[in-house]
């Protein structure tokens, strides 16, 4: 370092009970600078950035901030001491107007001094103006659109003047232009002098901004160093993809020419005022294997709910000819379409018999027990543990029995949301056999949504990507490693 650090952290660790969040975590941040903040979900980021701002207390190590060990103080101290958040969730005063918003972060906090400057009116009509809030300085929150609102957290965290800038997620329901436009407001912090330290889900943008990128996976340091080395680094690729990019040669015909099951045409889906998607098309043909690719954020959970009836969508989503909107999540489930969530939602008191008996409990007897029988046959290790609760299985034995309850329903696309997350290499070995079994010997038509590129491709018969709301590219697997494999981070 060729300044003294504003900001250091040292064996920073964070245990809730037996889970380590956070373990040894050690950075600097200099001022002017940016350091970004990257790691898939459960990396321990956003935790990191609470024990900086006092929102949790560390189990160990030290929070510098000038030399001086702030570690475990409460935010309103640590926010005196110099330190600024802008919050991924919007939280303004919705009864007053953004400028009074504004007026409010420029307060004096102090008891003893209750009267504003008179400055203050003044202060606050320029940061609105710097911040792109000039035309709705007298408008009231809930009447602004959602960058708007992201907009006065930009322009509360200026007016406190913090020698420390901690932003989450600034990103998240951005449209991409307006990635551009939040991206330059990031860096006048940093021309201001400010030490940034950023986090967000979109990698791409987070290191076009940052003058150095910290890396993290489950809670660990991976590496540090430039945009350009981190997202070379081969454990970090391996994080993000799964590895090298292979793809299996297969005959054109299996895919070719099947009639469509799934259309998905110009799909929107607002959560309150961001947006998750953005005129997304996908086509799936029955009986074929689609893999949407995407980082963390990119949409492809909403995507996924949109399908099974789950969120309200702009748009149009057919299956096997006729819209789906207005229908039940129910009836769409019980129409052939089942979702394998990210989050698998087992029945972690009952037996792993009891979670697949309800996955089959529509059927007569006799089919269940064939059906039961097949599960067993796709994922041994279940027939095992037919007596234990779910809930001790291990992760990857949780997975399977996820994927074979979602089976049960005899589903004719099945949809499966992130089925590696936080799978060790041997069982996705095993869920990568049991896939390609189910292609071999069935008609069942699937839909994977993955981060991990290595799993979703061998087994593809067409590729989407998915990233910031919005497919940027489709095509077959072996044209997404000749033409994304390189650009994918």
């Amino acid at each position: 370092m060729t300044a003294e650090a504003i900001l250091k952290t040292k064996g920073l660790t964070k245990r809730f009970g037996g889970l380590v969040a956070v373990n040894n975590i050690g950075f600097d941040v200099t001022a002017g600078e940016i350091l970004g903040l990257i790691g898939p979900n459960g990396s321990g980021k956003s935790t990191v950035m609470q024990l900086i701002m006092g929102i949790h207390k560390p189990t160990a190590g030290e929070i510098l901030l000038d030399g001086e060990n702030v570690a475990g103080w409460p935010p309103h101290r640590v926010a005196r001491r110099g330190v600024g958040i802008v919050f991924q969730h919007s939280r303004p005063l919705h009864r007053q107007t953004v400028l009074e918003n504004i007026k409010l972060a420029l307060l004096p906090d102090s008891l003893i001094k209750l009267a504003a400057d008179p400055q203050v009116d003044k202060r606050a009509r320029e940061i609105a103006e710097r911040v792109g809030l000039g035309a709705v300085i007298n408008r009231h929150p809930p009447t602004l659109a959602f960058a708007d609102l992201r907009r006065i957290e930009m322009a509360k965290a200026i007016a406190r003047d913090p020698k420390v800038v901690l932003v989450d997620e600034p990103f998240a329901g951005l449209a991409a232009d307006e990635v551009k436009v939040f991206s330059d407001l990031i860096r006048d912090f940093r021309n201001d002098g400010r030490a940034v330290l950023l986090v967000d889900h979109n990698v791409k943008s987070v290191s076009a901004l940052a003058d150095r990128v910290f890396a993290m996976y489950l809670g660990e340091r991976v590496t540090e160093g430039t945009a350009a080395e981190v997202m070379q680094d081969e454990t970090v690729r391996r994080v993000y993809l799964g590895g090298k990019i292979e793809t299996i040669q297969k005959d054109e015909t299996q895919a070719a020419d099947k009639p469509p099951l799934l259309q998905v045409r110009g799909v929107k889906v607002f959560y309150g005022k961001a947006q998750a998607l953005d005129d997304v098309s996908i086509d799936v043909g029955e009986g074929q294997f689609i893999s949407v690719v995407g980082l963390n954020g990119a949409g492809k959970t909403t995507l996924f709910n949109a399908i099974s009836g789950l969120v309200p969508y702009q748009g149009e989503i057919r299956y096997a000819g006729e819209p789906l909107k207005g229908r039940t999540a129910g009836t769409i489930g019980r129409s052939g379409i089942v979702q394998c969530p990210e989050t698998r939602e087992l029945f972690t008191d009952m037996t792993v018999r009891e979670n697949l008996d309800l996955g089959g409990y529509h059927m007569p007897r006799a089919e269940s027990a064939r059906q039961l029988a097949w599960m067993f046959e796709l994922f041994p290790i279940l027939n095992s543990r037919q007596n234990q609760r779910a809930g001790t299985l291990s992760g990857g034995e949780q997975q399977m029995l996820a994927i074979a309850r979602a089976l049960m329903m005899q589903p004719k696309l099945l949809i499966l949301d992130e089925p590696t997350l936080g799978l060790a290499p041997v069982i996705l070995e095993q869920l990568s056999k049991a896939l390609e079994q189910l292609r071999q010997t069935t008609s069942i038509t699937v839909l994977l949504g993955e981060q991990n590129v290595t799993f979703a491709l061998p087994h593809a018969d067409r590729v989407y990507v998915l990233e910031h709301s919005r497919i940027i590219w489709e095509g077959k697997p072996q044209q997404f490693a000749k033409e994304m494999g390189a650009g994918y981070l």
